[in-house]
């Protein structure tokens, strides 16, 4: 826990009838020397925050409680955010994991992304093209995945779960064509990477190509998400 406050709203007494509204306000103070983190929804890591109302009532009549959350988001970060464009070229001998690269059909995809550096408030861009491909194209895929590291000084586990899954391409496509890369970071299940003493969560992209002949082919992006 790195932040609880509570406060009375309302006095002991009576209520008067009808709708009452009582404002209310109190700043987010943390405890000691801890960090007020951006909410984040993930798998291994989870940063939430809640406000919870209880209504204590008179002996008679149960008290009432109510709980929901409200989200946080981090200052921005000081001074400019540096773009860092990638040009990417996919080929069989550029792949990693490959156990019989030979009997890979020959093809050649190039492409770039815009930034690897990104606002989390802004898509990540960029483009690609089939050059060419031996075997026909079955899908093109961007696959969002959100890699958790946590643990002490006695071990560390890193974890990658897919976020989100966008189709860019379906079926054979033409070849020497833009493709258009766009992807939206989703509000809560992405924060700006973080790094911690116990945990870290950090960002990747995977663009993911099925051909006719079940061979997948992926590569893989590092990605710096940051508030602005």
């Amino acid at each position: 826990c790195i932040i609880n406050s509570t406060i009375e709203m309302v006095k002991p007494g009576k209520l008067p009838s009808g709708k009452t509204e009582i404002p209310f306000e109190f700043p987010l103070h943390m405890k000691g020397n801890k960090v007020l983190y951006e909410t984040y929804h993930g798998v291994f890591v989870n940063i939430q925050y809640t406000l919870r109302c209880d209504m204590r009532r008179s002996l008679l009549a149960k008290d009432l409680t109510k709980t929901c959350e409200f989200i946080v988001h981090s200052p921005p970060q000081k001074g400019k955010l540096m773009p860092s464009p990638v040009d990417f070229t996919i080929t069989p001998e550029t792949l990693q994991n490959v156990k019989e690269r030979a009997s890979l059909p020959k093809f050649f995809i190039k492409g770039h992304l815009n930034s690897t550096n990104c606002i989390i408030t802004q898509p990540l861009t960029g483009e690609l093209v089939v050059e060419n491909a031996e075997a026909a194209v079955k899908s093109i895929e961007l696959q969002l995945v959100r890699v958790e590291t946590c643990g002490c000084a006695e071990g560390y586990a890193r974890d990658a779960t897919e976020i989100q899954n966008i189709q860019i391409a379906d079926g054979d496509v033409c070849r020497s064509l833009s493709i258009p890369i766009y992807m939206i970071f989703p509000r809560l299940f992405t924060c700006p990477t973080l790094e911690t003493t116990n945990f870290k969560v950090e960002f990747e992209v995977n663009i993911v190509v099925l051909l006719h002949d079940d061979h997948l082919i992926t590569e893989n992006f590092p990605l710096k998400l940051c508030r602005v």
